[in-house]
Order: structure tokens, then sequence, then C-alpha cells
């Protein structure tokens, strides 16, 4: 198979690039420890990238989207990442719209329809509850304009829609404060329900496909970060009178981070163009996108650590802002471990 992106999709994930290096820089990602507002719409970045049309690029056009796919997502997912950008901008264009998109989910108002055209135009945002743990607390519930949770119900699992402004969300601490953990206070009901049975097993599972390969996207992102920070470092740090950057040790470290990233970039990739054409082997492609990812991330911060030294986890060396969301983002919607256990299983059960 061949692959590539088209010219009008490396332009797209340039401008984007542009943008965000100029509205969310590192001191902007620490303002939004703190000072973040209520609701992530409600911050001038998300507005920006609403005009951009990137918030609906997944909205199918009927709704004032795009109707673009995983593939023209990924890049700018990875630039999301690159950045660490506070919005939940993988979360809400490349989970939840999908999932109310999806013609097996339908419920009573208010409809998917009318959700995707808030998205779209910048009004909403979204946090998705990950299917396996429905009493978790969900990351971006706190501040979230919709949220999609489970549960189980007398016909197996249950998909349900909130407004998150009439329901109750209890903020929890998080590693990342960006992530905005919360755990949503809500009850079953005929009113919130957009799919049950089989149709939310069906749609639960792409949905975490697709959610492996958007968070591996965004891995991709904060391992280049870490790398290309701490190569700056490297070489700006001085020891017994040299750069440590010139010392080999330092320099192997680097590249095989390096590698790592490089091998999982079309790794994540090629599950985004699987699962767009629904190829039948999609979700072991997609376990696969997120197990190299992590690696790559987690190897990223290990080493950008080692050789930043103690420094590299206090609050004045930035390279924490990237440490704590690879860390979360790397046990999110399956660890590494999880995915070669689940890529092992279905290689076996289809023998």
């Amino acid at each position: 198979m061949h692959f590539a992106f088209t010219a009008q999709q490396l332009e797209f994930r340039d401008a984007v690039r542009q943008v965000l290096a100029k509205e969310c820089t590192t001191a902007d990602v620490r303002r939004a420890y703190d000072t973040a507002p209520d609701r992530p719409a409600d911050s001038p970045r998300w507005a920006t990238l609403a005009e951009l049309g990137v918030t609906g690029l997944t909205v199918p056009e009927p709704q004032g989207g795009l109707g673009l796919g995983l593939v023209d997502l990924v890049g700018l997912v990875e630039e999301a990442g690159r950045v660490a950008l506070p919005e939940p901008l993988g979360t809400t264009t490349g989970i939840a719209v999908p999932l109310l998109a999806d013609p097996s989910v339908g419920g009573t108002p208010p409809t998917p329809t009318a959700l995707l055209g808030d998205i779209a135009a910048g009004a909403r945002t979204a946090a998705v509850a990950d299917p396996r743990w429905p009493d978790a607390p969900v990351p971006g519930a706190d501040g979230a304009d919709i949220l999609l949770v489970t549960c189980v119900g007398a016909d197996g699992p249950e998909l349900h829609v909130l407004d998150g402004a009439q329901t109750a969300v209890t903020p929890v601490a998080s590693l990342d404060p960006t992530r905005r953990l919360g755990l949503p206070v809500w009850e079953p009901s005929a009113a919130t329900a957009l799919a049950t049975g089989d149709a939310a097993r069906t749609a639960l599972a792409t949905s975490a496909d697709r959610a492996a390969v958007v968070s591996g996207a965004e891995l991709l992102g904060l391992a280049d970060a870490m790398i290309e920070l701490t190569a700056a470092y490297a070489k700006d740090r001085h020891q017994f009178g040299r750069p440590i950057g010139s010392f080999q040790a330092v320099k192997h470290l680097l590249a095989d981070a390096r590698v790592l990233l490089e091998f999982a970039r079309p790794v994540v990739y090629g599950a985004a163009w699987a699962l767009d054409v629904g190829v039948p082997d999609a979700s072991r492609s997609a376990s696969a996108a997120k197990a190299y990812a992590s690696d790559a991330a987690t190897e990223a911060a290990r080493v950008s650590l080692q050789v930043h030294g103690a420094i590299g986890y206090t609050w004045e060396s930035d390279l924490h802002l990237f440490l704590k969301r690879a860390w979360a983002l790397g046990e999110a919607w399956g660890s590494a471990a999880d995915h070669r256990a689940r890529l092992l299983q279905s290689l076996l059960d289809g023998r």
C-alpha cells in the first residue's frame, strides 16, 4: 500500500501549526493551569480553531462541518499535542463527533444533529467516557458542554448523552490539570439514551478504536515536542566545559527516542486510513497505533527527564507540561500493554 497525505492536508496542518505556535505557547498552557475559562468552548483559541474549520472538520456537511475523516484529522491532533493544547480537540472532533454522527445512534432532543452543528460552530466541546470504566472520572468532563457516558442496562451496554450545563460534575484532581477530570452525577433514562444493546456495542467498539488512534496522534506531537525541547536544552546546558549534547551518551538517548517516534508515525497514520476506509482488521491497526505511540511518548518522556535531570519535573521547566500529558494519555483508552494483549488475542481468534 502506498500512502501519502495530499498537498491540501499538509497545507491545512501547516496552517494550524502556525496558528497554535502563536496562540498556544508554553506560557499560555501555564496560565490554563490556573485561569482557564469555566468552559473550554469559551477559550479564544477554541474560537480561532472553529474559524479555521478545525472543530467541525469531521462534522457532516449538512450540519455545517467539512465532512472529512481521521486521515485529515490526525495531523491536526498531532499539532495539538506538540503544543499541549489545553482544549479537548481530539476528544471533541475525533471521538465525540463521529460517535454522534454514527447512523446507529439517535435519541430524543437534544438530537445528535443539533449537537453536531454546535460543535462545528465552536459553541460546544465534548467529553467521552471510556466504556471499559463507566464509573471512573471522565477526562474533560469538568466544563464540557456535552457528556457522552455509558452504563450497562438490561439489554447490554448503553450510550447516553448529557447536557453539561444541566449535569452536576464533581471535579477530580488530575496529574494534568488541563484534562479537567470529573465525575458526572447522572441516572440512565430514556430521555438521554442514544443507543442500547447491539447498536451501542458496535458504536462504542468503533469509537474505542478511533479514540486509540486519536490519542496516539496526540502522543506523537507530545513526543516530538519533548525531544525538540530536550535537544535544545542539551545544547545550552554545559558540563565539564562542554554542552551536554556533545556527549555521545546523550546523543544516543535522543536518537533512540527519535527512532521510536518515526516508527510510530506511519503506524498511527495507517490506522487512521484503515478506520476511514473500513478495512476488516482496522481494530488491529488501531491497537498497534496506540501501542507504538504510547511507547514512543513514554520513551521520549523518560529520556527528556533523564537529560534534564530533576529540574525537568519542576514548575520552572516547560518540560513538565508535556510530561504530564504524555503520562496521562499513555494510559488513556488502553495502555501499550493493553493493546498488545488485545492485538494478540485478535490474532489468536483469527487463527
